[in-house]
């Protein structure tokens, strides 16, 4: 099997806010600590609803790009890249829509739902049809087996665990497959043969989960095997020839719980935003008139939290404490309005004074983004013509 790895991606629609921190970016710097992480600029994905404006996806590149880096994604640890430098996405998109049955692509669930978003644009695309395609070969062609997704996007990786699967059966295949996996399993010796071959018998007839996962850690253990035979081994367990394109788990994330200073879901559209690297004066006139509880009329009226969009904020940015010292106060008009937004209103600007710290290198020099841009997009390079060699050789499109 090969090793863990996770991808995710942003397209560059513009300034990221707080919703876009508390509900990836956050996430994502946790992550890099944890995996080795690919993280891409989608412009090729902007495309698909703002093809009669590209001119707007460049600029809103970079500065989503200084965003990640203020947020904390580490270029040291994470690799960071543009969805178009790596071309390699397009070959396989191509190859992959040879196989790829035209009604899985229209029943994706966000397909119809966008179509009806976006009713006053023209999506009938090829382009827009496709993008689904084009996200499950972004996680293919990295054999990303980890993709960090809320619960709204998972039919998005069952769509790509699918297609990978297709591409298995069709082009895992080698000649004398059945001999070469048997003379592989001898490998395992005697004790570890007899024990796979059992286990795979209760896999392949019972349906037995348990049994896979069990041959699987076998062949894991072998130290001796070469990566052909381990491959081998596992197709020959599951059913089919070769793994050459890995089926991605998700990793499933919490959705974000920050809301917008109206109580919405914190969006541009709806004008209700706090944006990473804001002013701190922009940021204190929006804490600072941001709506309250509708009966707190006066000051001395009684209010509750549950029906206040700043209650919605202590949550995310203060303790125990202070939501014990909100709930009295605002109950029993004990504190004002004014009050009660202050605590979060410091923790926001001491979250944002850290990401304009980070930030600030990159905004003075541009050019320390372009290297970080261009240093990860050859890492990414390397690791997508790897995958691409095994395609086009299981494909038959060497000719060398």
């Amino acid at each position: 099997m090969y090793a863990e790895r996770v991808l995710s991606g942003m397209r560059p629609t513009g300034r990221l806010h707080l919703g876009h921190y508390h509900g990836v970016l956050k996430n994502w710097a946790r992550l890099q600590y944890e995996y080795p992480c690919l993280f891409f600029v989608a412009d090729w994905h902007a495309l698909t609803t703002t093809y009669d404006k590209p001119e707007v996806i460049s600029q809103a590149t970079w500065e989503m790009l200084i965003d990640w880096l203020a947020a904390g994604i580490d270029p040291n640890q994470a690799t960071l890249f543009i969805q178009s430098r790596v071309l390699e996405h397009a070959e396989l998109h191509l190859l992959l829509s040879m196989i790829t049955p035209l009604g899985w692509l229209e029943r994706v669930p966000t397909y119809k739902d966008q179509l009806e978003k976006l009713s006053h644009k023209d999506l009938t695309t090829y382009g827009f049809l496709g993008y689904p395609l084009l996200q499950a070969a972004d996680i293919l062609i990295y054999r990303a087996n980890l993709v960090p997704v809320g619960e709204d996007q998972i039919p998005h990786v069952e769509f790509t665990r699918e297609v990978a699967r297709r591409f298995n059966h069709f082009y895992g295949r080698e000649p004398n497959f059945e001999e070469n996996a048997k003379e592989a399993v001898k490998k395992l010796g005697s004790k570890r043969a007899r024990l796979y071959l059992e286990l795979r018998t209760r896999f392949q007839q019972e349906g037995d989960d348990e049994a896979l996962a069990q041959a699987r850690a076998l062949i894991d253990e072998a130290q001796s095997l070469s990566l052909g035979d381990r491959e081998r081994l596992y197709g020959y367990l599951e059913g089919y020839s070769k793994h050459i394109l890995v089926e991605p788990q998700v990793l499933l994330t919490e959705a974000s719980r920050m809301p917008g200073l109206d109580g919405q879901k914190m969006s541009k559209s709806y004008g209700n935003t706090i944006y990473l690297r804001e002013d701190p004066e922009s940021i204190t006139r929006k804490v600072r008139t941001m709506q309250t509880d509708p009966a707190r009329v006066r000051r001395t009226d009684p209010g509750d939290p549950e029906r206040c969009p700043v209650w919605q904020f202590h949550k995310i940015y203060t303790d125990a404490e202070v939501h014990q010292w909100v709930q009295e106060g605002c109950r029993s008009a004990k504190i004002g309005c004014l009050e009660c937004k202050q605590p979060v209103l410091e923790a926001i600007l001491k979250e944002q004074e850290a990401m304009r710290e980070r930030a600030q290198p990159y905004v003075e020099n541009p050019s320390l983004v372009r290297n970080v841009v261009a240093d990860g997009c050859e890492q990414a390079r390397k690791l997508a013509q790897a995958t691409m060699r095994d395609v086009r050789e299981a494909m038959g499109l060497e000719y060398t």
